[in-house]
């Protein structure tokens, strides 16, 4: 058997293709030829506690201990200690090299007008399991309001009401699927028919596991959404999207529409106007499959290349005969994609390193050239703690005091808690699984509640053993914690706004969305600086009276511990900094428009560049 989840280690010669510009498809480089991790980066972005420790041992003296600043400095020595360098738009943090400054910014309409395909293989309210959901509804909506022509294609899980069929029908393979419809916003949402997309359990997976075609049924959504521009007519006068597309492919499920633009109709004519940018939500999951699941794909006998991974040999469980080979879905869609956006522009930097490459870090570090991140936005509409129809009481950031004290007595009126407005309240909302760190979170949290008077209330479901530890945790704390196992949207509303602080402890995290909503709802966040928590979460500084938050390097129990007492010491003893976080975090920019724009910035330098591969 092969190892399904993502790859980690070092990445042999064989995985280190890239594309040349000939109808050959890829060619294989040798390892002297392939842009490594530069040991500098890899360090500045460490996050476990080994790694912290070495950074350590290089940091300066710490700072006088009355300062109150975030756990474990860490210097950028990269320029003058005086002078920090641009901020990349969108984000909050420090990150160089990967951030999108966009060159003619516009407020309101786009000056340049294009036709946007998104691909996907889930869109909200439909169909959703994280955040790729939110994203892939949000983000073509804003891009819509500046003017563009923007079309979603997402496989049709259930019979859905809104969209009506089309009847139009398109052969791909030996296979027929049909297109539903529905205009939303001026975004047109196009649901893939077709009876391997129906199933009783989730998205990708029952009771029972994974299912076994995921990969005939993502890459049938590949092709069914390059056909959607060329076939479907909306009959809103504006004809068919044409072949003049920007396609954006999301994560693994849509990362072929690359390689089949390249491969199957570039080199027939079609499409040479059009771009496709691969769009990175979450690396560890790659589409993993044996070698001999190639033949089933529909590309032609010398695309091999494109696809093959090799484990690396601690890593191989497959055959003898199969040497660790596997094909990969998302590291071909690296590698023939003329340009790759992640969520976040911390998140780029990490992926490029060993500590969250996923084994796919030579690769990308290779095509760093073409690597950008923008930070995603939120819907400022659905969060507003002014006009929430889930809050007991509704405020603004003129009136956030009384608002969330009164939020904040409810919500503990109705968990049983002790009712008292000086008691901090601590809310951690996540899926429970390691990469969140919810085992973090109960590690520390005795030592939490052995050095601070305060509460803790958590929701989230995932990991059995995880749950089982939730609950322990409220039977073993009555009067301090509570633990809400499974998700509920307006309880998730009414916790954000109660909560004075939101704990973050993730090991690993893309970008990160609770953060934002804690901060738009007066929450202050205490967060693991890793990928687009780094970029959002500005630490405190009282000297001069900066932040939103506060972030820790050490992922352990110890680093949030020590995160946590630093906040709770703030709220109790420096009230006043305390609110003024608070207001910052509430008037911080936190909609879709400006990345918007800079997902236009990407389009433009994707249009400007003749195709990566054809």
């Amino acid at each position: 058997m092969l190892l399904r989840g993502g790859p980690t280690g070092s990445v042999s010669a064989r995985n280190r293709a890239t594309c040349s510009h000939s109808s050959q498809g890829l060619h294989a480089h040798r390892p002297n030829t392939l842009l490594l991790n530069r040991g500098a980066q890899v360090v500045a972005l460490a996050t476990p506690a080994g790694a912290a420790t070495e950074i350590a041992t290089t940091a300066p003296a710490p700072p006088p201990p009355l300062k109150l600043v975030s756990a474990t400095p860490e210097p950028d020595t990269s320029v003058p200690h005086n002078e920090l360098p641009p901020s990349a738009p969108g984000s909050d943090a420090s990150v160089t090299g990967t951030g999108v400054v966009v060159e003619k910014p516009s407020k309101g309409k786009a000056t340049t007008l294009r036709n946007i395909v998104f691909i996907t293989s889930e869109v909200t309210p439909w169909s959703k399991t994280g955040g790729l959901a939110d994203v892939c509804s949000s983000l073509p909506l804003a891009l819509a309001e500046r003017g563009h022509r923007v079309m979603v294609v997402a496989p049709r899980y259930a019979a859905y009401d809104g969209p009506i069929d089309t009847e139009t029908r398109v052969k791909i393979w030996t296979a027929e699927v049909g297109y539903f419809h529905q205009n939303i916003k001026g975004v047109d949402y196009v649901f893939v028919d077709h009876p391997s997309y129906i199933r009783p359990g989730g998205l990708y997976a029952d009771q029972f596991g994974v299912y076994g075609d995921n990969q005939f049924r993502f890459a049938l959504l590949c092709q069914a959404g390059l056909e959607a521009p060329l076939h479907l007519d909306f009959e809103d006068g504006k004809g068919k999207f044409g072949e003049d597309c920007v396609f954006v492919a999301n994560d693994w499920h849509a990362s072929l529409v690359p390689v089949y633009l390249a491969a199957q109709f570039r080199p027939h004519g079609v499409y040479s106007k059009a771009r496709s940018i691969l769009a990175i939500h979450n690396l560890r999951h790659q589409g993993v499959y044996g070698p001999s699941t190639y033949a089933d794909l529909g590309l032609p006998s010398h695309w091999y290349g494109a696809l093959e991974y090799q484990y690396p040999p601690h890593q191989r469980m497959g055959s003898w005969a199969e040497e660790g080979r596997s094909v990969n879905h998302l590291k071909a869609g690296i590698c023939t994609a003329d340009r790759i956006v992640t969520v976040s522009p911390g998140y780029a930097e990490e992926i490029k390193t060993p500590l969250g490459g996923w084994g796919l870090e030579g690769l990308l570090a290779s095509r760093n050239w073409v690597l950008n991140g923008i930070t995603n936005g939120i819907d400022t509409d659905e969060w507003d703690p002014s006009s929430d129809p889930h809050l007991p009481v509704k405020f603004n950031v003129d009136n956030f005091i009384e608002g969330k004290a009164m939020c904040k007595a409810k919500l503990q009126e109705e968990l049983g808690l002790p009712v008292n407005p000086n008691i901090p309240l601590l809310a951690f909302i996540g899926r429970l699984d390691p990469q969140k760190g919810a085992d973090i979170l109960l590690q520390a949290a005795p030592g939490i509640f052995h050095n601070n008077d305060v509460q803790l209330v958590c929701l989230g479901t995932g990991d059995k053993n995880l749950e089982d530890g939730m609950r322990w945790l409220e039977s073993a704390y009555r009067d301090k914690a509570r633990a809400w196992v499974g998700f509920n949207v307006p309880f998730s509303h009414r916790l954000t706004a109660a909560a004075d602080i939101v704990l973050m402890p993730s090991r690993f995290e893309p970008c990160g969305l609770n953060q934002l909503y804690a901060m738009r709802y007066g929450a202050v966040p205490v967060a693991h600086k890793t990928g687009g928590l780094r970029d959002t979460v500005i630490d405190f500084d009282p000297w001069k009276d900066v932040g939103t938050g506060w972030t820790y390097t050490q992922c352990d129990a110890g680093g949030l511990t020590f995160a946590v007492g630093l906040a709770i010491n703030t709220l109790k003893h420096h009230t006043e900094s305390f609110r003024k976080l608070q207001c910052r975090g509430m008037t911080r920019d936190a909609s879709w428009d400006a990345a918007a724009q800079q997902y236009e910035q990407i389009f433009t330098w994707a249009m400007n560049d003749p195709p990566y591969c054809k």
